[in-house]
């Protein structure tokens, strides 16, 4: 039975002229406020010449101390946070925590080999070929180019040297890759377990669509990977992690002292709105647990196109966690691109590009009206890629 006219689509090879447009607006919009916010102050060096202190800071230090052959130090707050007060120069009145497991500490190392700035824009642009090349595989052409130059938390992560680019960029790859290259997929899943929160729905997607040898591959990746940490560093810095862990938790999102009205997540618009922890809880649970049923029957029916799972994931994944950043919604861009993919292989649906564009808008607000525009980012992706399975069922 075909669909309806009023949302049949047909293959469309290039994007509409008005979204090429928009796309490219976006970019010359990311170059211009990185280059402002560097000529007055807002990036690596303050109107003074001093410092800017961001998270970025937090790798830097770690990776010190990782370098001096204390890296347990990295766990010990006040302690990390004095070393952040010696590589500023001056007392910035805060603190960045390191809540990372050990083996990112490599990462670290290596960053903190270089003088504090270069590093931190070196970081920022190193992960951020990665990421672009990821957006392209992702979107199955060279569109996927300019969608990664456009992505409406490029700035936000590149100002605060965040990890936004690398954790797009191993989604990206994994997803693309899964199919074809499912050993490498699960090695791209198994890094990724260095912000494990992001990773909540792979093992359900990868089990639900029999994927085992990328699920094998995941979990020897992330083993191979503390083995290697535990030489390098000892069984310490695990411990010291496994002991911090309910203390990052309670900071964070029990107590919400790390600015929870600038997450993206169910969790916490409703700790902003004044609502009780247990009922904040309560609502993340019941969306997440909502998700991952969602994400079984997607992945587990042989009747989806690939494009439509790795969107749905994509999407889910925005959602399903509790902890997320402006600068985690970098990620935003992977689901993105597979819908254009689709799109442009089997047609858009009407008014989907303008959803799109509205999603990449509703991110990039957020700087200007300090509300989880993000959340309404994810929700609005994911009610894109649910009229999508919709109209699949209907053309059964």
């Amino acid at each position: 039975m075909p669909l309806p006219d009023a949302t049949s689509p047909a293959p469309t090879p290039n994007l509409p002229k008005w979204f090429e447009l928009f796309l490219f607006a976006f970019c010359v919009a990311n170059v211009v406020w990185l280059i402002t916010a560097l000529l007055t102050g807002s990036w690596l060096w303050d109107a003074t010449g001093r410092l800017i202190s961001t998270d970025f800071l937090n790798v830097y230090a770690a990776g010190k101390f990782a370098l001096q052959g204390a890296p347990v130090s990295a766990y010990d707050w006040p302690t990390h946070q004095q070393l952040e007060i010696q590589i500023l120069g001056y007392d910035f009145g805060g603190y960045y925590g390191w809540h990372y497991p050990p083996f990112y500490l490599f990462v670290a190392a290596a960053l903190a080999t270089l003088p504090y700035a270069v590093a931190h824009a070196g970081w920022s642009a190193v992960s951020f070929l990665p990421f672009v090349a990821a957006v392209r595989a992702s979107a199955g052409s060279n569109t996927g180019y300019l969608l990664a130059l456009s992505a409406p938390a490029l700035v936000a992560n590149v100002l605060v040297g965040q990890n936004g680019f690398l954790t797009a960029a191993l989604i990206g790859f994994a997803l693309a890759f899964l199919e074809k290259r499912p050993v490498l997929a699960g090695v791209c899943f198994g890094l990724l377990t260095y912000k494990p929160h992001f990773g909540i729905l792979f093992p359900i997607a990868l089990i639900a669509a029999g994927h085992w040898r990328a699920f094998v591959a995941a979990g020897a990746t992330a083993i191979i990977l503390a083995l290697l940490s535990i030489l390098a560093y000892g069984i310490e810095p695990w411990l010291a992690f496994a002991r911090w862990l309910p203390v990052t938790s309670q900071t964070f999102l029990s107590e919400g002292r790390a600015e929870i009205e600038k997450m993206q997540s169910l969790f916490a618009l409703l700790r902003t709105l004044g609502a009780a922890e247990w009922v904040a809880w309560s609502g993340q649970i019941a969306l997440s647990g909502a998700i991952a049923v969602a994400i079984w029957l997607v992945w587990r029916s042989r009747e989806y196109a690939y494009e439509l799972k790795a969107a749905a994931l994509g999407a889910g994944i925005l959602l399903a966690t509790p902890y997320i950043y402006l600068y985690d919604m970098v990620t935003i861009t992977i689901p993105i691109a597979f819908l254009i993919a689709l799109g442009m292989s089997r047609g858009f649906l009407r008014y989907e590009i303008a959803g799109i564009a509205a999603v990449m808008l509703l991110v990039a607000i957020f700087p200007f009206v300090k509300l989880p525009v993000g959340l309404a980012a994810s929700l609005l992706l994911a009610a894109l890629v649910l009229r999508r399975l919709q109209c699949h069922s209907a053309a059964r």
